[in-house]
């Protein structure tokens, strides 16, 4: 559990100060590495999380209104984000920023996104029945890295005071291992039965559902057919395939 929490922890981290390092990013790159991670957590979203949701569940009917809901709930968490969370760059001109509250109101809710998806890793038996979750955890790993170089650079331009930009980052980087020990804690305790777990779990499948389809069509420029992002996209979903088989 240790190397899970530093492994959530420094890449977040890492990620966002990255800003400071490629002031100048090559976009065309970055969409790519944008749609492999989305493909990625899609995959790993359709392949682990939702079977173990369904196979599990006496109710599969009432699972799927609650993945309905986090997906809708994602959108709503996007009007505060700015998108920050599926790798979305705003270029924010001075006279459209808003300060220091609109950083807050961003980085806020990213931590209530942070905190929802480390409570995943939380290995409760009525989720994680057979598989182990590392794939999991690398799928939160390829989403959080542009997700946190994305918040980084959206509250160093909000903020113009790298310092106090730093300071949230650390905060984002520390709210996925912090759900994930809250996650362990209430599941080694007994504390939640395991219908709200799984209830708890169907809404952030919702929210990466949202966000792996947000980050493969919003890298598509007028939806046009692209070849090499169709390939990327492939070799994103049979990594998470050969991921969940042989971890």
């Amino acid at each position: 559990m240790l190397i899970s929490l530093l492994i959530l922890f420094f890449s977040a981290l890492l990620s966002g100060l990255l800003v400071f390092a490629i002031p100048n990013l090559d976009q065309k790159n970055y969409k790519l590495a944008l749609v492999f991670a989305g493909s990625y957590l899609f995959s790993i979203t359709i392949i682990h999380i939702m079977p173990e949701l369904f196979s599990q569940a006496e109710n599969p009917t009432t699972i799927g209104i609650y993945v309905l809901l986090g997906f809708f709930l994602q959108q709503i968490l996007e009007y505060f984000t700015s998108g920050a969370e599926h790798g979305h760059i705003h270029k924010h001109k001075h006279e459209h920023s808003q300060g220091l509250s609109a950083s807050i109101m961003v980085l806020a809710a990213m931590i209530v996104h942070g905190l929802l998806e480390g409570s995943l890793l939380a290995h409760p038996s009525v989720i994680h029945a057979h598989h182990d979750a590392n794939s999991l955890l690398f799928g939160i790993v390829l989403h959080k890295a542009p997700a946190s170089f994305a918040l980084m650079s959206i509250i160093v331009c909000q903020l113009k005071r790298n310092k106090l930009a730093i300071i949230f980052l650390v905060l984002f980087a520390l709210a996925s291992p912090i759900g994930m020990v809250v996650g362990d804690y209430y599941v080694e305790n007994n504390a939640l039965a395991d219908e709200t777990f799984t209830i708890l779990f169907a809404i952030v499948s919702g929210n990466f559902l949202h966000i792996s389809t947000t980050i493969v069509f919003e890298t598509s420029s007028d939806h046009h057919f692209n070849a090499k992002k169709l390939g990327v996209a492939v070799i994103g979903a049979l990594i998470a395939i050969g991921a969940e088989y042989w971890f």
